[in-house]
């Protein structure tokens, strides 16, 4: 099939992409890699009268360090951030996350926020940007705002962006002190989207007890989640009074709306999110301890 058609724009800055925005409303699409997106539309699964082309917006791309935080522009692409040594050392759980991101050919289209805004349930970086408190920078005509992650996905395919607004970068804490990460996920194929997958982050205070902690879960529901109730009881707790099994099992236990599909059924992506979870916090916790 092909796509609708449509009209294409090419904004030469981020002003005129969000003028674009802004005028043309919910009939408008802004295009980053396309990884996504162009599939939808040659299936018609999706249909725009506009997009908005953001290939040329250089001011959307790079990798800043700002103090206790990392900013990564909205058009950096996966492959970018695959090979950046300051989001290996910085934010370890994102530059995890990467390689299991499609294959390389679509890395090197693919961008950062492209993955964000898409809010795919069983994407990685949305899985990730919420584990690590990540906060979205958006830009409108009104201005621009931070809006937390914890808030930004709001259901299947949809997020706290206004029409009008553009999705102009990311930013990540960069956590103190010893710390361990881990991403797990099951998939029939490599690089295929993940039937379930977890996400840990997990940081001691002077003490070695657990004074952070983040359990992110996705292909799991309509959208990505934390285990905020899993996540809560281990809170002050030294990281070996826990079983990494029983967290699993917690995890997903107040699970809703689990999809069942000709990939498995619910109870089946609940075995596989649990054991998934389970194997993530065994590696995170081991990094924390040996930091």
């Amino acid at each position: 099939m092909k796509p609708a058609p449509f009209a294409y724009h090419a904004p030469a800055d981020t002003g005129e992409a969000v003028a674009l925005l802004a005028d043309l409303g919910e009939d408008a699409k802004a295009l980053a890699g396309g990884q996504s997106l162009v599939p939808m539309l040659a299936l018609r699964l999706a249909v725009f009268d506009h997009l908005v082309d953001l290939r040329k917006l250089q001011e959307l791309r790079g990798i800043e360090r700002r103090g206790e935080s990392v900013w990564i522009g909205a058009g950096t692409t996966q492959a970018t951030i695959q090979r950046s040594d300051e989001i290996r050392t910085a934010v370890p759980l994102l530059a995890r996350a990467t390689p299991l991101i499609g294959h390389f050919q679509i890395r090197s289209r693919g961008t950062i926020g492209g993955s964000i805004a898409h809010a795919d349930a069983a994407a990685e970086y949305p899985a990730v940007a919420l584990t690590l408190d990540a906060e979205i920078e958006a830009l409108s005509p009104r201005g621009r705002r931070m809006i937390p992650a914890s808030r930004f996905f709001t259901g299947m395919w949809s997020t706290e962006l206004a029409p009008d607004e553009l999705l102009t970068g990311i930013v990540f804490p960069v956590l103190p002190g010893p710390c361990g990460f881990a991403v797990e996920e099951f998939a029939r194929r490599s690089g295929d989207f993940a039937i379930a997958g977890a996400t840990v982050a997990v940081g001691l205070d002077a003490d070695a007890r657990i004074d952070r902690c983040g359990i992110g879960l996705f292909g799991l529901g309509p959208t990505t989640s934390r285990a905020t109730e899993v996540e809560a009881a281990l809170l002050g707790t030294a990281p070996t009074e826990a079983v990494a099994d029983d967290i699993g099992q917690s995890a997903v236990s107040v699970l809703e709306s689990v999809p069942s599909d000709l990939h498995g059924s619910a109870a089946y992506r609940k075995r596989v999110g649990s054991a998934m979870v389970a194997r993530a916090w065994r590696c995170a916790v081991q990094e924390a301890v040996n930091d």
